[in-house]
């Protein structure tokens, strides 16, 4: 946020100072300054009363780091004396490597459980994602890549709504692709896990990521403390995390190179690659979720938290108090998800296979049904 210093000490300028503060401040857009309040801020700005410090450069890295010795920690120790026995790492630059890791609180912090007792809601969960901005840049996206992405559509038989769909949910078209320092994240995340019941299970994940974020670096010839991402290590437009890079990531562009993070070909390939690879079948329908009605028999229960899978019949699910307005094909399987709206009634629909395809890319109803929403509404923005 730019921040404006008063030449004056008057009342008015401080007035004006607060107010132009509030004008410009990201949560500007929920406030209720008046109209007039704020052509008198931004007409006080222009005539000198207020007057803009000097910009700042922004911040490279988003976080804050402290030096924990890595290093000296015999876990730590061990996994560099794999590395290098293993995958052929020099064991001293690894040890030079280390020594500049840091630990990122902020990763902890961002991975503890949120607090029991708070209500999902559906409808909140997608507008941060079905607004303007996010559309807007979408349809901007899509025109500059429709080669791309119609190629993509032709080779994997993913639609180009649903590869814009994902970018669009995971970084806004590239725009927000993280500034934590990957190697830091994967490291925290990976000897330093916050206290839970699926501790153990976690940090043996994220080991495995810091390995391939390594194998990964060494591969492209990037030093490895120049990956940046997200808060739990993912890279690039489509937010892989390292061991995706190295599995479902393609050279789409064909430069001969994976380029992630600034090749939107690459990206659109390997989202593409990625869902065929999770069980994206290029012949189902278009339609991939029907909105349903449920029974008050409440018989149709016994089908929900099935897991992530199409597992049961039109016919099942129909018998159990199940219907759709729409009509679903018969010769398929679906599951039936529920998106929870808090107080408000619940949403249900039925999922298809591609539905349940979107989901091993992260594992949320809500996550698939916005990706799938937000697609559309790019889609038909673009038609206008």
């Amino acid at each position: 946020m730019r921040r404006f210093l008063p030449t004056t000490t008057s009342t008015t300028s401080a007035f004006l100072l607060s107010l132009l503060l509030a004008v410009t401040a990201q949560a500007a857009e929920n406030s209720q300054i008046s109209a007039a309040d704020r052509a008198r801020a931004i007409q006080a700005a222009k005539q000198g009363a207020i007057k803009p410090a000097a910009k700042k450069a922004p911040a490279r890295f988003d976080f804050e780091g402290e030096f924990v010795n890595y290093a000296s920690w015999p876990e730590v120790r061990s996994f560099l004396d794999e590395m290098a026995s293993r995958h052929g790492f020099d064991r001293a630059e690894l040890d030079a490597l280390i020594g500049k890791v840091r630990y990122v609180d902020t990763t902890v912090q961002l991975m503890k459980p949120a607090p029991p007792g708070k209500p999902k809601n559906w409808q909140a969960y997608s507008a941060r994602f079905i607004e303007p901005v996010r559309i807007n840049a979408g349809v901007k996206f899509w025109q500059e890549n429709a080669e791309a992405l119609a190629r993509a559509e032709r080779e994997y038989g993913v639609p180009a709504n649903i590869i814009v769909g994902i970018i669009g949910v995971e970084t806004v078209y590239g725009r927000n692709t993280g500034r934590f320092r990957v190697l830091d994240a994967l490291t925290t995340l990976a000897f330093s896990y916050p206290e839970s019941p699926t501790r153990a299970a976690r940090m043996a994940y994220f080991k495995g990521e810091l390995e391939n974020a390594l194998l990964f670096a060494r591969k492209d010839g990037i030093d490895p403390l120049t990956l940046l991402g997200s808060y739990a290590g993912a890279i690039g437009l489509p937010q892989f995390m390292p061991s995706s890079i190295m599995k479902y990531a393609v050279d789409f562009d064909g430069d001969s190179h994976i380029d992630l993070r600034n090749s939107t070909a690459d990206a659109i390939g390997s989202v593409a690659h990625f869902l065929v690879e999770h069980g994206w079948k290029r012949d189902d329908p278009a339609t991939i979720a029907y909105p349903v009605t449920v029974s008050p028999s409440r018989v149709w229960e016994k089908f929900l938290g099935a897991g992530l899978a199409a597992k049961f019949t039109l016919a099942e699910l129909q018998q159990a108090g199940v219907s759709s307005v729409a009509a679903p094909p018969q010769n398929m399987l679906y599951g039936l998800i529920d998106l929870q709206n808090g107080s408000e009634a619940t949403e249900y629909s039925l999922a298809s296979n591609n539905f349940f395809a979107i989901t091993q890319y992260n594992r949320s109803y809500f996550y698939a049904m916005s990706v799938i929403d937000l697609g559309k509404a790019v889609s038909e923005a673009r038609a206008r």
